[in-house]
C-alpha cells in the first residue's frame, strides 16, 4: 500500500538550539554545548512544544498508519512526548538516513566563528552555494536530499497510505525538494523566504499529478495549547555577503 499523505514534523526546541541562538547574538565564535548533535536533548519549551503536538495528534491517531523519526534524541523525544500525549504507545521506526544535515569542521561554530577561523570556506561556499557546498567531513543539500531520496524508496512502499515522520528544519525543506519536486533556485528561494519552525507540522499529499503541499510549517496547535512558537535556524550555517 503506498503512501499518499505525509505529515512533516520539525523536532521541539533544543538546548542546542537555544544555546547557538545566543552564541550568536552574544557575538561568539563557538556555540558552547558539550553533547554530540546526536545526543542534544529538548529544552523545556521543546519538550512543552511536542506535548501540544501530542494534542494535536490526538485528533489524527486513527488516520496516521506509521511514524518515522530520525535517530537523533531530540526528534525520537519530540515524537515520544507527542505519542505520550495523545494517549496511546505505537512503534516508531527511527531511520539515520533522517538525521540532521552534518557541519564537518564548521560544527558548533557560530557565523562569526565561520568567518574568523574558515574564511577560505566562506570564499568557497560564496562561489559553489548553499546547495552543493560541502564543509570539509559534512555535507551539503545535495548530499542530503540523496541520502533522503533513498529513504523515500523504502518508506513510500507502506506501511499504510499516512505516514508522520519527525526530523529536522533541512530535511523538511529537502523533502520539499525533491518531492514535490523543485529546482535548486526555486528551494534555495523558498528557504529563503519561509522558516521550518520548532514543533511545527508541513502536511503533504499525492495525487494523479504528484505531491502537493497542502500546508507549510503549521503551528496553529502551539498556540491553541498555550506553547511557545520558536523559530531557531536548526544549524549555523554562515550567509557569506
Amino acid at each position: 500500500m503506498a503512501v499518499k499523505e505525509l505529515w512533516l514534523v520539525r523536532h521541539g526546541e533544543s538546548v542546542g538550539n537555544v544555546a547557538a541562538t545566543r552564541a550568536e547574538i552574544e557575538g561568539l565564535e563557538v556555540i558552547p554545548l558539550d553533547a554530540r548533535d546526536a545526543d542534544v536533548p529538548l529544552s523545556d519549551t521543546g519538550r512543552e512544544q511536542s506535548a501540544a503536538l501530542g494534542e494535536w495528534l490526538s485528533d489524527r491517531r486513527a488516520t496516521i498508519d506509521a511514524y518515522w523519526a530520525s535517530p537523533y534524541l531530540r526528534a525520537r523525544e519530540t515524537l515520544t512526548l507527542a505519542l505520550d500525549a495523545s494517549g496511546g504507545e505505537t512503534t516508531v521506526l527511527v531511520d539515520e538516513r533522517l538525521r540532521d544535515r552534518e557541519l564537518g569542521i564548521l560544527d558548533l561554530l557560530t557565523r562569526a566563528g565561520v568567518a574568523r577561523r574558515h574564511p577560505d570556506e566562506m570564499a568557497r561556499r560564496k562561489h559553489l552555494g548553499k546547495f552543493y557546498h560541502r564543509p570539509p567531513g559534512g555535507e551539503s543539500w545535495a548530499d542530503v536530499a540523496l541520502r533522503l531520496r533513498s529513504f523515500l524508496r523504502d518508506a513510500l512502499g507502506g506501511p499504510g497510505e499516512s505516514v508522520m515522520m519527525v526530523a529536522h528544519d533541512a530535511v523538511v525543506m529537502l523533502l520539499l525538494y525533491v518531492l514535490l519536486p523543485l529546482r535548486e533556485e526555486e528551494l534555495l528561494a523558498f528557504a529563503g523566504d519561509h522558516t521550518v519552525l520548532n514543533a511545527s507540522v508541513t502536511h503533504l499529499v499525492r495525487g494523479d499529478a504528484g505531491w502537493e503541499l497542502v500546508e507549510f510549517s503549521g503551528v496553529a496547535h502551539l498556540q491553541r495549547e498555550g506553547a511557545d512558537v520558536t523559530a531557531h535556524p536548526g544549524s549555523p550555517d554562515v550567509e557569506p555577503a
